[in-house]
């Protein structure tokens, strides 16, 4: 090869580079987030509804009380806390939807952004998205994306059920996430 196309390749071999070293150097994290949200299916003053019956199936499902059925899907925008009151800190909101979706076993399907409109993650979102088997003690489900600081998130959720009203079906859920994030 000669000199002058030796010359020519030169920056292109330098841009290059200055790319490897970048990607080399932005590296993953993971993050551990605790938070409460607020599954409310009942309006209880001063607590309006946050999850609403937007599609009504005909077949019940066996192991839940007659009030959800299989094929039920519900829209939500629950409220996330610092803890497991209500009136604890907001730290943001989970968007989305879920739906029963086995015929067998009290299993949801569930798709979430998690909001955050405070704190240190203000901005930032992490989808959610999989099975969740409510009457699981600890259910794990799988981090699909994120935006902000959680751009092209991996990790899981733990989901618990911190309380539920047998009457109202308004629950309380644990969540810890784990995300792995590019800082």
């Amino acid at each position: 090869m000669s000199t002058k196309h030796t010359m020519q390749l030169l920056p292109v071999a330098v841009s290059m580079a200055i790319l490897l070293v970048g990607a080399a150097a932005a590296t993953k994290t993971t993050t551990h987030l605790k938070f409460y949200m607020h599954d409310i299916v009942t309006a209880v003053p001063p607590s309006p509804a946050t999850a609403v019956r937007v599609a009504r199936a005909v077949t019940q499902l066996p192991p839940l009380e007659p009030a959800f059925r299989f094929g039920d899907v519900f829209v939500i925008d629950d409220l996330l806390t610092e803890g497991p009151d209500a009136a604890s800190p907001a730290v943001g909101t989970a968007q989305g939807y879920y739906m029963y979706a086995s015929r067998t076993d009290a299993a949801l399907m569930l798709s979430v952004n998690m909001v955050f409109t405070a704190g240190p993650h203000n901005g930032s979102t992490i989808a959610v998205l999989g099975r969740d088997a409510i009457l699981d003690p600890v259910r794990e489900l799988p981090v699909v994306g994120g935006t902000g600081m959680f751009r092209g998130a991996t990790g899981y959720g733990l989901l618990r059920t911190y309380s539920i009203n047998g009457t109202t079906f308004n629950a309380v859920l644990q969540v810890d996430m784990y995300v792995h994030a590019r800082v």
